[in-house]
């Protein structure tokens, strides 16, 4: 049973939500004060959080590049503020999701749904390409042995490219490959994703280039050098 820790300080919307959670079949765990989130993600087994904005003792954003350090698990970021979204999704901070409130308790279940099951796509797979090492299990990118830190989203958006070098993968084919809940997410959305994974692959391989623009069609990853 997967678990999933609710940080949220509205105890009756994180009941509501735990609620839902149990009757899909997720053991749920509720912190309310995020100066207490970090510790608990490090001493105890947790799937995936669900991560409110704005909270006492330490907001979303800290705790979202404090848990990025040390685990690469699924954060779904929960927000009332709608201007926030192109920050947390631009992966400034290591988000993976974002559902804004007011949200039903059902769309909170099936983003918990479509992101774990991105984290258990192809769990037996580890390509190996060019020098690149991806464990499928841990979700950790190695590129000759030196870590990739990235977080879920972009690990499954290097995978999906890496698994068939010189393929052109189009924008919407990328969409509906790495958000399993086929949403609408906007082209500047995976154009930041690339442009993150580029700037994390460039941090342990600076004269590296494998993943390719292609005006007007999309990206697609190939090893030239």
């Amino acid at each position: 049973m997967s678990k999933i820790l609710i940080v949220e300080d509205e105890p009756k919307l994180a009941e509501l939500v735990g609620a839902y959670l149990d009757q899909a079949g997720y053991e749920n765990h509720h912190i309310d004060r995020g100066d207490q989130a970090v510790d608990y993600v490090k001493n105890n087994h947790v799937d995936l959080i669900l991560l409110d904005l704005m909270l006492p003792g330490l907001d979303g954003i800290e705790i979202c590049k404090q848990v990025r350090q040390f685990s690469g698990i699924p954060i779904i970021m929960v927000t009332a503020k709608a201007e926030e979204i192109d920050r947390l999704i631009g992966l400034e901070m290591g988000a993976d999701d974002y559902v804004c409130k007011p949200f039903s308790p059902r769309e909170i279940v099936a983003r918990v749904k479509a992101n774990l099951r991105r984290v258990e796509l192809d769990q037996t797979e580890s390509p190996r390409t060019d020098g690149f090492d991806l464990d499928v299990d841990r979700l950790r990118a190695t590129y000759k042995g030196e870590l990739i830190d990235l977080t879920t989203v972009e690990f499954q958006l290097l995978q999906l490219l890496i698994k068939e070098p010189g393929r052109v993968f189009g924008r919407d084919l990328i969409m509906k490959s790495i958000y399993a809940d086929s949403r609408v997410v906007s082209d500047r959305t995976i154009d930041s994703h690339i442009k993150k994974l580029r700037k994390k692959i460039s941090a342990v391989a600076p004269e590296l280039n494998v993943i390719h623009s292609v005006y007007g069609a999309g990206y697609r990853f190939e090893n030239n050098d």
